[in-house]
């Protein structure tokens, strides 16, 4: 074990060495464990969550170690605000080392410590309950810590989001900073929550290694808390799937872009028309005046001709600016079918994990703690199998979610590195590509959020399309196909009306490059949210 670790050891929970004397001496007493295997696995799991804890922490420390501010000689304000930017940046980046060791901890260490206690109190095995006890207190622990610093962080970020939204009154960046404070704030008070949730089982747990006489009160306690987070948890999910299904709503009654026939492309067509009848005119000249008798008969002829020639000239070039304008108009609308297609997707992605992992999975994990509630509260029914299949069922359900979408993210990084021309900005010269091994070491760093990827390319796509004809590159999209884009930005949320803003003064924003970033980050976050 390094030494970072040791230091951190004599912080850990006194549950475990209590547990640790207890079985000690009752193994003097002449009371073995009937089943030494699986007390051996309990005592592994929770010194391994208490050594991974510390080594989170440790690197943590180690990350933000030698980042003094730059500017020695800023005004205090200025670092003031570095110094609570560090901060915030030191605790993301601690509770985003933690949340591996969470997630182990929600999805096996608890729903096997659940278990183990079920067989316990099945079997009378004083011996396997205190270890599961022991086991218990650290998976809470762990939980604890992950939670609490999540609270602390998301109410900086919810502080920080809330002033940047008072900053920029209106716009992009106002909308963007108010949803994040809103979300952040409401991450922050569910955490908080959870985290009295999490010491209601800690001193559960510790009322069972200590054979306290209110082991009893204390474990309905922890189900009703439980309970009652899991409960706004599924509720806080629902509300989301009903979100995401609005807008996927919205996106789909939009309809496909290229029925949306251009009013230039229209007037093309008329003209394409007059000018092949004004050929056909022109040949039916040339015709009369080729049978014409006289001496005026040549010079006829050749002004026939002339106009002939003429009019074939503008048929020529009338059909050379349709194709163009078709193909481009084409090359438009599929771009925005694909937007459209893309946020259709992220939506139903969206229902489905919120509506497995946070409305079915939290629901399912609130009616254990609604089981072990009840189940401390009636003394024979301690051992009843129940709450721990719930228990198991929901942390199994969060935990599939969670694995998949930290297998989206890591499959995404991996895309970053290895392949940047992927999804580069046009007319940005991409990054070299990054070796297979390079790549991969990039795809595990989990606490890193991907910048250049799909999302952000649509992001680019759909601002491209609805920007002014003011912003590099936009001035030759169709009036028509410009405001199918924008209606996109309205199914989206990012309309006027989300903006604080009239239709006019929204329109403006579109075409003032100086606004061009925060339109991108507006439209990303966006698709990715309900």
């Amino acid at each position: 074990m390094s030494i970072p670790a040791r230091h951190t050891s004599a912080r850990q929970s006194a549950a475990v060495p209590t547990s640790a004397r207890q079985r000690q001496e009752g193994s003097r007493a002449g009371s073995p464990s009937r089943n030494p295997v699986k007390q051996a696995f309990l005592q592994m799991q929770s010194s391994a969550g208490n050594r991974a804890t510390a080594a989170a922490v440790q690197r943590a420390r180690s990350a933000d170690k030698g980042k003094a501010p730059e500017n020695g000689d800023a005004s205090a304000g200025a670092k003031k605000k570095s110094y609570r930017d560090r901060i915030a940046g030191l605790l993301d980046r601690f509770k985003k080392n933690l949340e591996p060791i969470d997630t182990f901890i929600k999805g096996v260490q608890t729903p096997v410590n659940a278990g183990f206690t079920q067989q316990a109190a099945a079997a009378a095995n004083e011996g396997l309950k205190h270890s599961a006890a022991a086991s218990g207190t650290s998976a809470a622990s762990g939980n604890l810590l992950t939670e609490a610093s999540g609270a602390v962080v998301s109410g900086m970020d919810a502080y920080k989001n809330m002033k940047d939204a008072k900053t920029h009154e209106t716009g992009a960046k106002h909308h963007t900073a108010q949803k994040k404070a809103k979300v952040k704030g409401a991450d922050a008070v569910i955490a908080a929550a959870g985290s009295g949730s999490y010491s209601a089982a800690i001193a559960k747990e510790v009322t069972k290694v200590q054979k306290a006489a209110d082991a009893a009160v204390a474990s309905e306690a922890s189900g009703i808390a439980s309970a009652s987070v899991g409960a706004i948890k599924g509720i806080r999910a629902a509300f989301r799937v009903g979100g995401a299904a609005r807008k996927y709503r919205r996106v789909k009654e939009l309809g496909d872009p290229h029925l949306v026939q251009p009013a230039a492309l229209t007037r093309l067509n008329e003209s394409y028309e007059q000018a092949e009848w004004a050929a056909a005119e022109a040949y039916v000249a040339l015709d009369a005046y080729w049978d014409h008798e006289g001496e005026e008969r040549l010079e006829l002829v050749s002004e026939a001709i002339d106009a002939a020639w003429e009019a074939m000239g503008e048929v020529r070039d009338t059909a050379e600016t349709i194709h163009r304008t078709e193909r481009r108009w084409e090359g438009e609308a599929d771009r925005l079918a694909r937007a459209q297609e893309y946020a259709k997707k992220k939506q139903l992605t969206k229902i489905g994990k919120e509506a497995i992992g946070g409305a079915v999975g939290e629901s399912t994990k609130a009616a254990a703690g609604v089981v072990t509630a009840v189940a401390a509260g009636t003394a024979g029914l301690a051992s009843n199998p129940v709450g721990w299949g719930l228990a198991g069922a929901g942390a199994g359900l969060v935990l599939g979610v969670t694995l998949y979408k930290a297998l989206r993210a890591a499959t995404k990084r991996y895309e970053e590195k290895r392949h940047p021309e992927r999804w580069a900005p046009e007319g940005e010269t991409p990054a070299d590509a990054a070796s297979r091994g390079d790549s991969l070491k990039h795809a595990l760093t989990f606490w890193k959020k991907v910048s250049k990827g799909e999302r952000q390319a649509m992001a680019r796509e759909i601002y491209a399309l609805a920007a002014g004809p003011g912003i590099p590159g936009s001035g030759d999209t169709t009036p028509e196909m410009r405001e199918s884009a924008r209606s996109l930005l309205i199914a989206l949320k990012a309309g006027p009306t989300d903006h604080r803003l009239d239709a006019e003064a929204w329109a403006q924003t579109l075409d003032d490059p100086g606004k061009t970033a925060g339109w991108i980050s507006e439209i990303a976050e966006q698709l990715a949210s309900g």
